[in-house]
């Protein structure tokens, strides 16, 4: 059993001991520790209600976990928006929608079925900042609950937010529902049982796209590994050739990811769904404003590149959505995201939504007016890979990254999180970062082709095991 306890919520297994895994005791604990820390956040003139979102993904313990979230907040006196079975970018549109004071999230995004987590949104419809988060841990440990009276007890609304999503997304001015529609798509979707299965369909039908549907039904009981990484996609793109679609597309089970398939049943690379409407977006705005994109430091260089090629500048932001979208506010970018196939749009909030990745994707397909194969290829091609190093001792990692800046000075590092190392004469980067919760320095490297990303990464494991040696 795992409980991992974390500045943006609380996430763990189901069943188990209390401290050990996600159990009822944890979430009253959590949930009640968000509401007392919300008051201190947003005062309010007594006799003012607080009033949260809570929307929960298919998963199997959803609507236990829903029920003892939702009894914690009535219990501290907060009216509850209960948008059922809602992904994560729908939720986050319904405490904007609401003009509620907070919301959460039940959701453990692509971990397995057994997984379960709650993530805690500010009244924005954001992630908490680390500062925040931090408040909520120390408030949960402390266990000095203080309940509401009879009187004041919260009540609970019901409400479905998905047409309201879909509304907003098709009113965006860079998205064409015409043109989609104009262009006949066909398109495969796997949603992996899970939430995905109410609202993507929706959404293109809405855009005039034929929708054949794989693991659609809002079950919990995932078909396959539900992150949406090409090796979990195989039945995908298997239906993609067999039924001659346009297109396959991937969610993972809260739709903040999105993944795509080429017409012949390869991946376009989910590195390369922000990239691709980040070319869209830049391409429509080119001369009208300032232009500028930022993604974390484990993302592609490939959106640098194409930033860059419309005059426009890249900034890179520490791992974590709220890091990216703190900094997509501070340089005003256009598009940003994470890629792991999140897509940040601000024109309709600061939150990773598939929905709208598609929507986008589809408006610059139809624009393009080429099959997603040969769009894939215009853009700058790279590869990533993933690796790791695990110690004996937690104290070594320091000493590594400190090292490597060291042996590595000529080179443009960025050490805003772990540390990266570009070598811009090669196009090639590597980035070292830490664990919070294990041993390891986790290995990302990127460079033209798989074989020499992995040389990269095999300098850098070299490099570290003589530091280790001594």
């Amino acid at each position: 059993m795992t409980l991992i306890k974390s500045i943006s919520g609380i996430r763990g297994t189901i069943g188990g001991a209390p401290g050990d895994a996600l159990t009822p005791i944890d979430i009253v604990k959590f949930t009640y520790a968000y509401c007392e820390k919300l008051r201190e956040r947003r005062p309010k003139a007594s006799g003012e209600r607080y009033r949260v979102v809570v929307g929960k993904d298919a998963r199997i313990s959803g609507e236990m976990v829903e029920q003892l979230v939702c009894g914690t907040l009535l219990a501290c006196g907060v009216d509850v928006i209960k948008a059922g079975l809602a992904s994560t970018p729908t939720t986050e549109m319904a405490v904007i929608f609401e003009k509620a004071d907070g919301g959460i999230i039940l959701t453990a995004s692509h971990n397995p079925k057994q997984w379960n987590a709650l993530k805690l949104l500010n009244e924005k419809g954001e992630f908490l900042n680390a500062a925040e988060g931090a408040a909520i841990l120390e408030c949960a440990e402390r266990e000095d609950f203080s309940f509401a009276d009879v009187d004041s007890i919260g009540t609970i609304t019901e409400k479905d937010f998905t047409d309201a999503h879909i509304d907003a997304v098709l009113a965006l001015e860079a998205v064409d529902t015409e043109a989609v529609r104009k262009a006949g798509f066909k398109v495969v979707l796997d949603a992996v049982n899970s939430v995905g299965g109410i609202i993507m369909p929706k959404l293109f039908e809405r855009m005039g796209v034929e929708c054949v549907k794989v693991n659609c039904e809002p079950t919990g009981r995932f078909a396959h590994n539900p992150e949406p990484l090409p090796a979990n996609l195989t039945e995908l793109c298997s239906t993609v050739v067999k039924t001659g679609a346009d297109l396959g597309v991937s969610v993972d089970p809260d739709v903040d990811r999105l993944a795509l398939i080429c017409e012949n049943g390869e991946p376009f690379g989910e590195e390369y769904t922000l990239v691709s409407v980040a070319d869209y977006l830049l391409s429509r705005e080119k001369g009208k404003r300032k232009l500028a994109t930022s993604s974390n430091l484990s993302s592609s260089r490939a959106l640098r590149d194409v930033t860059e090629s419309y005059g426009g500048e890249y900034f890179a932001a520490a791992v974590g959505e709220v890091n990216v979208t703190t900094k997509m506010r501070e340089c005003g970018a256009l598009i940003g995201g994470e890629g792991n196939g999140g897509v940040i749009y601000p024109a309709l909030h600061y939150g990773r939504d598939a929905i709208v990745g598609a929507a986008l994707f589809l408006t610059n397909l139809a624009y393009k007016k080429m099959k997603v194969s040969e769009l894939q290829k215009t853009y700058p091609q790279y590869c990533i890979t993933k690796n790791r190093i695990e110690l004996s001792d937690k104290s070594l990692i320091d000493k590594i990254l400190s090292e490597m800046k060291k042996i590595y000075a000529s080179e443009d590092i960025n050490d805003i999180d772990g540390v990266k190392i570009s070598f811009e004469s090669r196009k090639e980067w590597v980035h070292l970062r830490k664990s919070n919760t294990e041993p390891i320095i986790r290995i990302y490297a990127e460079s033209a082709t798989k074989e020499s990303a992995e040389k990269l990464a095999n300098e850098i494991k070299a490099i570290a095991d003589r530091i280790i040696a001594g």
